[in-house]
């Protein structure tokens, strides 16, 4: 059922009405959008939020005309400022484009050319509307730049896009895409994957460009407690559907619609850390394989088992062609060197979940490809009951199977020229853990214990969604017998239900398999959900340790105390839902 369009208190800068965008499929028409109705007013924020495949996106592009072929918009109205836009001429949508209408994607190289500097690519937005000359277009680009709080833009406007980190190059995108001052800016998944700190600082740059310019925001999220952050109004899509809408408090906080009801019940905040979620969708309990033998060294349960005893990771930046014939023949410096982890101590107890948390750049990723064996420390040890995990010599390798690595984006470590089934039973045919007859029965009971049907295991990754991947990921891990498993942000830019779904999973093997976790992640409330003990990481440094409800209750670092503040936050009082532990 559509929902019916806001009221309005304003006048609309944006009418959206009874909008309808398909896609030709394989089993007939894909109904993307089918009747989704609202209006957006100058100085407004909306948000659409929803799961992967609810149109959220699709109703972005339809505005901004960026449906390509064999896409089409089959019936409804688009109206800005009461001028029409479907069917509008390309010559005619490139005029608005930029200039009256910007859009800012989730993956800021999506609009950044990486061969050109951030300066020219100002200019050329700058030149597709206005006559501008070079003395004003620098003048403006670096406006533009401070405008979104990138330091030093006098200089760093002549840098490329590699030469910024994720969080600088979505605030140039931000900044491009305000250049013009248009009158709607519509955001698509604009913070999904960044540190809490640079999410909040760009929520915080969004709301006052709203305010200062009189801009009308569509802010289109899976997130939640984004979304309650920096929406007026929030409308929730599914199947193509408006099925709530209306003022963004009172959705969040009296949801009316199952939906919207299943969505809040998915997130960590609204369960006591260790429960299971979204309890009506869980995964199966079909059980694990059993392991054929137990190591004669594992320790019990509560016992020191993962030691990384003073780990230093210190990566030489490469130097030019030049630089390094001075330094061969003529004696000039080594080129620089940075240390990602610094003297990092940690001890991991069996059965034990301990979260590793920091932003970009804080040495969490690689502290974990240590401790996993994928990299050799500079310096220092990492053992694993009392032996090493990697060797000696000067191209040390991984001597142990029993750590294994669950990675971000499944669809990247995952080969896609295979098949799930030889994916999950190559890594136990090679290291003598099954026999070759073994195998198609040991995948089966593996891809059963994840929730999936034994019968995909002649598919390929292209063939699942991105929950289903990560699924294949876990038991691709689990598969090996692992006793420490490294998880390395397994949940993040997942939808929420799904993110559900894999942390009702990792609880459930965890407690079945006695594993012991190594959980990355920049996501504060799933931490606090899962893990025992947390590890704040700042510049390669442990800067605050210990337990987790003593440090999201009584942080003792200005730097943890940071974090925490930084993290958005859904209404504590929900009708209908349990309330909330913490903040999310």
């Amino acid at each position: 059922m559509t929902a019916p369009p806001f009221s309005e208190t304003r006048s609309a800068l944006l009418d959206v009405s009874n909008l309808k965008t398909w896609f030709p499929g394989d089993r007939g028409e894909v109904r993307a959008v089918d009747g989704v109705s609202f209006s957006v007013s100058p100085g407004e924020v909306l948000g659409i939020v929803g799961e992967s495949g609810s149109g959220k996106s699709v109703t972005g592009f339809s505005i901004i005309g960026l449906i390509d072929e064999p896409g089409r918009i089959v019936e409804g109205a688009i109206k800005l400022e009461g001028r029409e836009l479907i069917g509008l001429p390309q010559e005619e949508l490139r005029k608005i484009r930029g200039r009256i209408i910007s859009m800012v994607f989730q993956d800021p190289m999506a609009a950044l050319n990486p061969v050109l500097s951030i300066g020219t690519q100002i200019r050329l937005a700058l030149e597709a509307h206005e006559r501008i000359g070079p003395k004003e277009v620098r003048e403006r680009a670096i406006a533009a730049l401070a405008q979104v709080r990138i330091s030093e833009p006098e200089r760093k406007i002549d840098f490329f896009p590699h030469q910024f980190s994720g969080g600088m190059r979505q605030r140039v995108a931000i900044a491009i895409a305000l250049l013009h001052r248009p009158k709607l800016v519509i955001c698509d998944e604009p913070t999904t994957a960044l540190d809490v700190s640079i999410q909040a600082e760009i929520l915080s740059e969004m709301k006052a460009l709203v305010s200062d310019l009189g801009t009308a925001l569509i802010w289109i999220s899976h997130d939640l407690a984004t979304v309650a952050s920096i929406a007026d109004r929030v409308a929730v899509m599914r199947s193509g559907h408006v099925v709530e809408s209306g003022p963004a408090l009172a959705v969040l906080t009296r949801p009316q619609h199952d939906y919207t009801k299943t969505l809040l019940n998915a997130l960590p905040s609204r369960a006591s850390p260790g429960e299971l979620l979204l309890r009506s969708a869980g995964v199966p309990d079909a059980a694990p394989p059993a392991r054929k033998e137990v190591p004669d060294d594992v320790v019990a349960l509560g016992s020191p088992y993962l030691v990384i005893n003073n780990v230093v990771k210190t990566f030489a930046k490469p130097a030019g062609l030049f630089a390094r014939l001075q330094f061969g023949l003529a004696g000039a410096k080594p080129p620089s060197a940075s240390n990602a982890v610094d003297g990092v101590d940690i001890v991991l107890n069996r059965g034990e979940v301990l979260g590793v948390v920091g932003e970009s750049g804080s040495g969490k990723s690689t502290l974990g490809r240590m401790a996993a064996g994928i990299i050799a420390p500079t310096s220092g040890s990492v053992r694993l009951a009392g032996q090493p995990v990697m060797s000696s010599g000067t191209m040390p390798r991984k001597v142990t199977t029993r750590i294994q690595t669950i990675f971000q984006d499944p669809f990247a470590s995952l080969n896609g020229r295979m098949r799930i089934g030889e994916i999950l039973s190559e890594g136990p045919l090679a290291h003598r853990l099954i026999s070759r007859g073994e195998a198609p029965n040991y995948v089966r009971q593996w891809l059963a214990a994840v929730g999936l049907d034994p019968g995909y295991a002649n598919r390929f990754p292209h063939q699942f969604s991105g929950g289903q991947r990560q699924r294949i990921a876990i038991a691709r891990a689990l598969a090996m017998q692992p006793d420490v498993v490294v998880c390395d942000e397994p949940v993040a830019s997942l939808d929420v239900s799904i993110q559900a779904q894999i942390i009702n999973l990792l609880i459930r093997l965890r407690s079945e398999l006695d594993l012991s976790l190594i959980f990355i992640s920049h996501d504060l409330s799933v931490v606090r959900h899962l893990c025992d003990r947390v590890v704040i990481m700042r510049r390669g440094r442990i800067v605050e340790q210990g337990a987790a409800e003593a440090i999201y209750a009584r942080p003792q670092n200005e730097y943890t105390k940071r974090l925490l503040a930084a993290m958005p936050m859904l209404p504590r009082s929900v009708a209908g839902l349990e309330p909330a532990t913490g903040p999310l």
